[in-house]
């Protein structure tokens, strides 16, 4: 029999999202949905241990959900009419199943990440909301007080109620735009999490990163037609296997070619692996997210980083150059290009980007990695200095100060 708090668990994080979101469908409230939600919860963590895990754990929550939010509505006397809805919502049919996928979710997740709201908004909504995690786990993600981050979220939810934005699934037509920021949201939190910052933070934080996946994961049943949900999927796979080699025993970033890939997490790189293959199966012209997880796919293909083949790495940036023409995404193919032609081909292409990047961490550490291998030690040190100035990663900076203090006083490695 399994056990009440292990069925609780599972329970929220399966069934989290969809009572939330019959909620807010059923009553176009969503502080009414996360509270009812919250409370049917919060009753099972009562009655569970007691009576049984049900059968059904999601129609019990959802029923549960239902009767708490019909008493919450009934009590607001200050508002006559809702009073009269309650009367008119009590429903004696049985809850539909569950398990079958419909739309509810993604209308939830569409509204969380609304483009009217703003990008820090629709992260906090999204991890709450369909995420389910606790108003003080996402004000640690993030390295906001809890009160800010509940203001945040209130606020929020205030603006989808005051601007009246509609809890559906966007048009045809406006859905390639709409879920362009969904997936912008989701990959924001695997960020966050893959390369934390602050100074008093984990250097990675596993639980965004799992829970950027899951939420995707959650995306990709709804819509596994979407070419860039499965690469954003792909991508974050590929990337999150890497973790395990990511940071040494001392909390210093272990740079790509110097990790010990036996370390990886090869399960996940057969996943991440078919969903690329899968995509270049398809024929479709590949998108942002899937020439990212194509890019990946090339280094977690070699077990050895002498084996990388740079030449298809840059091939595939020169193609998501012609999709995302970032200079970020140009740092990264002069990198690759250092590999295949050479420091000072790839150090001529970096200078072009300073005026967009001065302020990037990243430019200067590039910039500084292949100055010293270019044997110009003074200005590397210069490099790695504003690197570690610009830096936000504790294990990032880290890694650059042995860097920059391996050059020796006489500017000598």
């Amino acid at each position: 029999m399994i056990d009440a708090r292990t069925a609780i668990t599972r329970a929220h994080h399966e069934e989290w999202a969809r009572v939330v979101a019959s909620l807010a469908k059923r009553f176009g409230d969503l502080d009414l949905a996360e509270e009812s939600a919250a409370e049917a919860f919060a009753t099972a963590v009562e009655r569970w241990p007691a009576d049984g895990v049900p059968p059904n754990p999601g129609a019990w929550l959802t029923t549960t959900a239902n009767r708490k939010a019909i008493d919450r509505i009934r009590r607001e006397h200050k508002r006559v009419d809702k009073h009269r809805e309650a009367l008119m919502l009590t429903d004696h049919d049985p809850p539909a199943p569950v398990g079958v996928i419909d739309d509810d979710r993604l209308r939830l997740i569409f509204t969380c990440c609304h483009p009217a709201l703003a990008m820090e908004a629709r992260v906090a909504l999204t991890l709450r909301l369909v995420g389910g995690l606790t108003v003080p786990q996402i004000a640690e993600g993030f390295l906001v007080q809890e009160r800010t981050m509940a203001q945040r979220i209130t606020r929020a939810k205030g603006k989808i109620a005051a601007a009246g934005i509609p809890y559906r699934v966007p048009s045809a037509r406006d859905l390639p735009d709409r879920i362009t920021g969904v997936l912008a949201v989701l990959f924001l939190v695997f960020n966050e999490g893959y390369l934390a910052t602050g100074p008093d933070t984990d250097p990675v934080r596993a639980d965004l990163t799992a829970e950027a996946i899951r939420l995707t994961r959650l995306i990709r049943e709804l819509l596994p037609g979407d070419g860039e949900v499965t690469g954003l999927l792909a991508l974050m796979l590929l990337t999150e296997a890497r973790r395990p080699a990511r940071v040494s025993a001392t909390g210093e970033l272990v740079p790509l070619a110097e990790q010990d890939r036996r370390l990886w997490d090869a399960a996940l790189i057969e996943e991440g692996h078919r969903l690329v293959r899968e995509r270049l199966d398809s024929g479709a012209a590949p998108g942002r997210y899937q020439l990212l997880a194509a890019i990946n796919a090339v280094h977690t293909d070699a077990w050895d980083a002498r084996d990388t083949d740079w030449s298809q790495v840059v091939a595939l940036y020169d193609q998501l150059q012609r999709v995302d023409a970032s200079p970020i995404v140009a740092l990264n193919r002069a990198i690759a290009v250092g590999e295949v032609e050479g420091p000072d081909a790839a150090l001529t292409a970096v200078d072009r980007l300073r005026d967009p990047l001065d302020g990037y961490h990243a430019f200067h550490a590039t910039r500084a990695e292949l100055l010293r291998r270019l044997g110009r030690r003074e200005e590397a040190r210069t490099g790695y200095e504003r690197a570690i100035e610009l830096a936000g990663n504790t294990a990032e900076r880290a890694h650059l100060t042995r860097r920059r203090d391996g050059l020796g006083s006489s500017g000598r490695e």
